[in-house]
């Protein structure tokens, strides 16, 4: 193709350099945005108030959205970096002390404070000032007269260890607060209330190992005994910026056996059949569209991690086995209407089950679509 305009090079240097300066100022913008957040982080952190404001939130993008439409900018666009930006910003702030909600408190006890998800807690607990200890297997000799003056207990161990532990925490102090992390809640409270007269709360943190921090986190806090007592703890995890979910704990368990338990349990199934039809994994890859890739994704990301955690989550609840086989019973169901090629038995499910979800399926379509991007994005070439 013919260059037309002599000057063409020229014109496109200086449009270049003129993007290039204003790449540095945004650089320079974002510099103390980042300096301006981590203070704010700062001051939140004096009155103990916590670092995620939902509300201020949402404010922000609602009038972010509005300017960007004003000035004929995607309010999309403008969102997405708003986010991007809110992310960095809350790490600035998480990455500072925290305040103490409880100065009174004399000694934090960790059980399995070594562990991946009990060492998430023990830090941050460190981070906010209190006295922390651990308790890890070798430690046990000398557990009494760590537990002698704890005013909090936390077990943090494998759901198989849970019960065996607790039933060694039955001389704490009055008033400690005893709590589990476990993913299931009826039988550890049961034990926990058996073992410890004082107050007692069963915690499930719905986030793994590897955060960083507990900003926009959710754990759900299931009610034991002496709910008033414990309080304050609660108040702690939403200054370190967590979401607390109180929900009972027959309603918690039956809950997770199908968030939790049935999805694991299927995934794993879906694994364990493309080993065995010998899929090329790197084939699906290449022909799939973002979602299937996404999808592939949680598979082997499930498959990257402890056999036995996924072991003791399946097999920790007897009445999960109830569930697992009317899910397979239905998919039977309708493998049975395609082998009778019964597409309008099929249709009509289909139908029922998008009434049942109703608004959900179209706001779930439209967050899907955003992840779809993000996750394109993000895919290695």
């Amino acid at each position: 193709m013919t260059n037309s305009d002599p000057d063409f090079d020229t014109k496109l240097t200086n449009l270049r350099d003129e993007i290039d300066e204003i790449d540095s100022d945004l650089v320079k913008l974002l510099q103390r945005r980042l300096n301006v957040t981590s203070k704010v982080g700062q001051l939140k952190s004096t009155v103990g108030k916590p670092i995620y404001d939902p509300k201020r939130e949402a404010s922000l993008f609602a009038k972010r959205r509005q300017q960007a439409s004003d000035a004929g900018l995607s309010p999309d666009l403008i969102e997405d970096v708003l986010r991007r930006l809110m992310r960095d910003s809350y790490v600035s702030q998480d990455a500072s002390g925290y305040s103490c909600v409880n100065p009174e408190c004399k000694k934090v006890v960790v059980v399995g404070g070594k562990g991946q998800l009990g060492s998430v807690f023990v830090d941050l607990f460190q981070r906010s000032d209190y006295q922390v200890e651990i308790i890890e297997q070798e430690d046990w000799p000398n557990s009494e007269a760590i537990l002698a003056d704890a005013s909090v207990v936390i077990v943090a161990v494998p759901i198989r260890l849970t019960s065996m532990v607790i039933h060694h925490l039955n001389n704490l102090p009055e008033n400690c607060i005893l709590a589990d992390l476990t993913s299931i809640k009826e039988s550890p409270l049961y034990e926990m209330k058996k073992a410890h007269s004082g107050p007692v709360v069963g915690l499930h943190p719905m986030f793994g190992p590897d955060v960083t921090g507990l900003i926009k986190q959710t754990i759900i806090s299931c009610e034991g005994r002496f709910p008033e007592q414990y309080q304050w703890l609660l108040q702690q995890f939403e200054v370190w910026g967590a979401k607390i979910y109180p929900v009972q704990a027959h309603e918690h368990d039956e809950a997770m056996s199908m968030v939790q338990v049935m999805r694991h349990f299927s995934t794993i199934a879906y694994g364990y059949h493309l080993m065995a039809e010998g899929a090329d994994i790197e084939k699906l890859v290449a022909m799939s569209s973002p979602i299937y890739r996404l999808e592939l994704i949680m598979v082997g990301r499930l498959f990257a991690q402890d056999p036995t955690l996924y072991a003791d989550i399946i097999f920790a609840n007897k009445d999960n086995i109830a569930m697992m086989k009317r899910f397979a019973y239905r998919f039977l169901e309708l493998l049975e209407d395609v082998s009778l090629d019964d597409k309008d038995a099929f249709v009509t499910m289909f139908s029922h089950v998008a009434d049942w979800f109703g608004d959900y399926a179209g706001d779930f379509l439209a967050e899907s679509k955003t992840m779809l991007l993000k996750a394109n994005e993000l895919k290695k070439h």
